[in-house]
């Protein structure tokens, strides 16, 4: 007997939101690459080209995944430290990023800032000048920043997905850099093996010591020169 069409499950609607919701959790569950129109539209039961009317093409579905990744990133309330207040609002928004993987390429691949990027840094420019920084100081502080600022770094090298991922292969490669690169492997000998990730030349894992290292220091120094600023 065919089902009765009065009481069928009405279709949740296609939406900018929904296509974009699905895209997330697409490039969550199977990299970034998985990602295509096609794919997208069997992930919602729908024909590819009825994403057409949310999304204008590829390189703007993208860049409303990016958007909907950097709004998930709380705002850090401010406290005494103005310091421990940015310190935070970063290592939230790292969080994030740490929850979507595929994020910072897709991020650093935007051609422009988009109105939610934008949103976030104006969050990070108030934590600056509440604190009391000049807008010159300000303007050098948030380019320092960088991507910090959206909880992540653009590492010098990725070699990711490189033989130097083979832990028997880097090992050699080393063994090899130390002789034709003293200075290179003297650093590399002496570093600490209990850490998170001792590249010195970037690996692609962009480790949470190291992100955190340097965020201090940075913080540390725009500390410094506001006080000078001040005096």
């Amino acid at each position: 007997m065919a089902a009765d069409s009065s009481t069928a499950e009405p279709r949740t609607p296609l939406s900018r939101e929904r296509v974009l919701a699905a895209a997330v959790a697409l490039a969550d569950e199977h990299g970034i690459e998985a990602v295509s129109m096609r794919r997208l539209g069997q992930e919602l039961g729908v024909e590819a080209m009825s994403l057409y009317n949310h999304v204008a093409n590829k390189e703007d579905l993208l860049t409303g995944m990016a958007d909907a990744i950097v709004s998930e990133m709380p705002v850090a309330e401010d406290g005494p430290d103005w310091r421990a207040t940015l310190r935070q609002h970063v290592l939230d928004a790292r969080d994030v990023l740490l929850r979507h993987e595929w994020a910072p390429k897709v991020i650093e691949g935007r051609k422009d800032l988009t109105p939610t990027m934008l949103q976030h840094y104006d969050g990070v420019v108030g934590i600056f000048l509440r604190a009391g920084f000049s807008a010159d100081l300000t303007h050098h502080a948030v380019h320092v920043l960088g991507s910090r600022a959206l909880g992540f770094t653009q590492e010098l090298f990725d070699d990711s997905g490189s033989e130097m991922s083979d832990p028997e292969v880097a090992a050699l490669m080393m063994q090899q850099m130390a002789a034709a690169y003293p200075n290179l492997g003297a650093l590399i000998a002496g570093g600490d093996p209990h850490k998170e990730d001792d590249s010195i030349l970037g690996d692609g894992c962009d480790s949470q010591f190291e992100f955190e290292f340097t965020l201090d220091l940075i913080l540390d120094g725009l500390e410094r020169l506001r006080l000078a600023e001040q005096s």
